[in-house]
């Protein structure tokens, strides 16, 4: 039951890092030609570029990001047992020093540091958990996280470009704008009543961070403006 919790959990953190990002790049990007005077087919054709390109580096970027934190925790892994193997002492005093700060004293101090360190692979995983504060990282999902980071990279970065499809751009535009609005917030509004905190304000967090991104593009858009 715990571990399916956490599962969702991780598929809810790859929809909404992809679906956000995908969003914000192509919203920016609508905003960025627009102020650059584009036309109508150059919004599109942007716009959809953007969202495929940004699909396959978030999908490609979540893979290679958890394979290297699989590789950082491996390598510091290794230390923490060359350590224990070379210098037992001095380790031995930071488990006594860990958990002595956690209010472990005398006899039952020694006690919990005896048992930790009477096998190797426990004392090592203690380090990693109390003195390094690194998690081992599962790699038995990478290839679907990594694909559902890119699919939701690609369905979050369609939603501002949608209006373009069935509007002329002076109407497109607000319309895309009001509508990646109304996401961005349910969106941060989904995020708090899954995980935990206010509503509103996660709502209204995701919103400015969203719309403050793709402002840039607009500014951005500014400088370049084709008359």
């Amino acid at each position: 039951m715990v571990k399916s919790l956490h599962q969702k959990n991780s598929w809810i953190r790859d929809l909404i890092l992809g679906g956000q990002d995908g969003l914000v790049n192509v919203l920016g990007i609508i905003l960025g030609v627009t102020a650059a005077n584009g036309t109508h087919p150059v919004i599109v054709a942007a716009s959809l570029a953007a969202a495929f390109a940004e699909a396959v580096s978030m999908g490609a970027v979540n893979y290679t990001s958890t394979l290297a934190e699989r590789d950082h925790y491996a390598k510091e892994k290794n230390t923490e047992y060359w350590e224990i193997e070379h210098e037992p002492d001095e380790e031995r005093e930071e488990i006594r020093a860990i958990y002595s700060a956690k209010g472990f004293k005398g006899r039952n101090l020694e006690m919990v540091v005896n048992t930790i360190t009477q096998n190797k692979d426990n004392w090592a995983k203690v380090m990693m958990d109390e003195e390094l504060k690194l998690q081992e990282v599962r790699t038995d999902r990478i290839f679907s996280s990594s694909f559902l980071v890119g699919f939701s990279t690609v369905v979050g970065s369609i939603i501002p470009v949608l209006p373009y499809f069935v509007f002329q751009p002076n109407q497109a535009l607000p319309i895309s704008l009001v509508l990646s609005s109304v996401v961005l917030f349910s969106v941060g509004v989904y995020k708090a009543k899954t995980y935990v905190g206010n509503w509103w304000k996660s709502g209204l967090q995701m919103l400015l961070i969203g719309m403050g991104a793709a402002i840039i593009g607009f500014i951005i858009g500014k400088f370049f403006r084709v008359d």
